[in-house]
């Protein structure tokens, strides 16, 4: 398993929302890209951004503070957040963009979901954003009424293989990931998985690493890293078992 250091963005700045509450910000005082920079001297292999007011406006709005990451930084970068059509992917491919996360747009527009595959194949993670088992859209605001379980399904009888399992409620809680739901996800879902949602420790890595789920192919980190709860060395050192 591999963990994935998370970087919020919102005007600019790094942030992170508590239960993707746009009115429940934290403000953290590093650049997005000094914060980048880092995670990667401090053992990240990998880097999740995602572009806030993006995922709110439903077009790309911070690729400029993208660019500067990618240039501050070798490793594999993932950015979600606004990614709706597929000039929106290739602007976020030409900026350095290793793998493209769409999330709302999976949901309410199959066509674009078949196009990326074609076009971008393996780069193309979907995220599924779950908020009271209903799949979540427009930056987390509003439910689509469509169960999680039926949303992964759909996606990968369309060719999807690689996505992210969010559990909103979870969100920059520090309280824990969601075990139950995860385990049920990842037991009856087909393809590869990154869970984020809660994790505020290694404990809470050990526990994701040992439920022993085939396809749990990562987690993704942000409050926990940004203030120091424990050390990406120490991450890498538990997932890895």
């Amino acid at each position: 398993m591999r963990l994935y250091p998370a970087i919020d963005l919102r005007g600019g700045k790094t942030v992170r929302l508590r239960r993707g509450d746009y009115a429940e910000q934290i403000t953290y005082d590093a650049s997005p890209a000094a914060a980048a920079v880092e995670f990667v001297n401090a053992g990240a292999t990998a880097l999740h951004v995602v572009d806030l007011d993006g995922a709110r406006a439903g077009r790309p709005e911070q690729l400029n503070v993208v660019s500067e990451i990618r240039a501050a930084i070798t490793v594999p970068l993932e950015l979600g957040g606004g990614l709706r059509t597929l000039d929106d992917l290739r602007s976020a491919a030409a900026v350095g963009v290793d793998r493209l996360v769409i999330g709302t747009a999976a949901i309410s527009n199959p066509e674009l979901v078949e196009a990326a595959l074609a076009e971008f194949g393996q780069r193309i993670v979907v995220s599924v954003d779950a908020r009271n088992g209903l799949a979540a859209t427009e930056g987390w605001t509003e439910a689509s009424g469509e169960a999680v379980a039926e949303v992964f399904e759909r996606l990968h009888s369309q060719g999807v293989t690689q996505f992210v399992y969010s559990a909103i409620e979870r969100d920059g809680m520090m309280g824990g990931p969601a075990i139950d739901e995860l385990k049920t996800v990842c037991e009856s879902a087909k393809g590869s998985i990154v869970y984020a949602g809660g994790i505020s420790s290694l404990d809470d890595l050990a526990a994701l690493k040992e439920l022993r789920l085939v396809n749990l192919s990562g987690a993704i980190v942000g409050r926990a890293l940004h203030e120091g709860a424990f050390a990406i060395a120490d991450g890498n050192r538990v997932l890895a078992g």
